[in-house]
């Protein structure tokens, strides 16, 4: 009996180590086809449908999931009686995710879009120095150095990785000095935002399903806040397609595997997936678009491979 108990929980630990493995190989997936997806929605080389639409449809999307996990996997909840003090902090959570995607959008009036994406893997640092200074998570020098080999691969691939031929070999960075002020918020908010999220479905004693109920609740309400303020006379669903539709859903479910990755993990290895995902988006963009990989996509890939090594090494 005890031998079978013990090759029951054996074989429970192995398929629970599954299901993570295939969920982190998931989100590097979706996070890798957010931009070539995005390609695909376009007509006539532009985006044709609202981007505020596709960010409140995700959370909405979000918000049915969640409160369908949680009546089917946690019944006896819908008699539970919820605290304020539970569900106020997550408005704040909201309220920094709402703000950042927004800081985006106004961004690129002082930046080109290149810029923004090399300047934005400073954000690999930002929520590292807040992740170890507010939930008190010390990092060896040697981890600290296996996240900046991230911020290198990220810079690497975004200056040049990629190449479309017939197309100049040299990228040109243009950047004011405002510019350089939003891109310092954008990375202090974006740190900021994933590490008190963290903090909050950590020290919450509910489960992760009503968390994210709270959560993409307030998501929904100030995005559509946000729309209606700045309502044009475009349709809610104009210019969506098939391709928009697995951008919506895609994006939704990687959003609920990034609380489960908070919840169980931290916001370091939520940093190694994003990082990870520039092989996906490299193959795709090779395969679909046919552009060609440069020496500095190999270069990020090296430097990802020693960060995997030196951080999950020390541990």
């Amino acid at each position: 009996m005890v031998l079978f108990g013990d090759t029951a929980g054996s074989a429970t630990r192995l398929l629970r180590r599954g299901l993570w493995a295939l969920m982190l190989v998931l989100s590097v997936a979706i996070y890798g086809s957010h931009a070539p997806l995005l390609t695909l929605c376009k007509v006539d080389g532009a985006i044709p449908f609202s981007s505020t639409s596709v960010v409140i449809l995700v959370e909405l999307t979000k918000l049915l999931l969640s409160l369908l996990s949680l009546l089917t996997w946690n019944p006896e909840l819908q008699r539970a009686t919820v605290s304020w003090r539970h569900v106020v902090p997550f408005a704040l959570s909201a309220l920094l995710y709402a703000a950042n995607n927004n800081l985006v959008v106004h961004m690129q009036l002082f930046m080109d879009p290149s810029t923004f994406q090399v300047l934005s893997n400073l954000k690999i640092v930002s929520t590292a120095l807040l992740y170890s200074f507010f939930l008190h998570q010390r990092l060896r020098t040697c981890q600290w150095l296996a996240l900046f080999l991230l911020v290198a691969a990220g810079v690497s691939y975004s200056w040049g990785g990629l190449w479309e031929p017939g197309s100049p070999s040299g990228m040109q960075l243009h950047i004011t000095l405002p510019g350089l002020f939003l891109i310092s918020v954008y990375c202090l908010i974006s740190g900021l935002s994933a590490v008190y999220t963290e903090a909050i479905l950590k020290t919450q004693p509910l489960p992760l399903s009503l968390q994210n109920l709270f959560l993409y609740f307030f998501g929904v309400l100030l995005n559509l806040i946000g729309s209606l303020w700045s309502s044009t006379e475009a349709g809610f669903l104009e210019g969506f397609s098939f391709w928009v539709l697995v951008v919506v859903v895609s994006q939704a479910v990687n959003g609920l595997i990034t609380s489960v990755v908070m919840k169980h993990s931290t916001n370091i290895t939520r940093l190694f997936i994003i990082s990870c995902s520039i092989l996906v988006n490299a193959l795709l963009s090779v395969t679909l678009f046919s552009l060609q990989l440069t020496s500095l996509f190999f270069l990020a890939v090296l430097c990802i491979g020693l960060a995997v090594h030196l951080y999950y090494g020390a541990m």
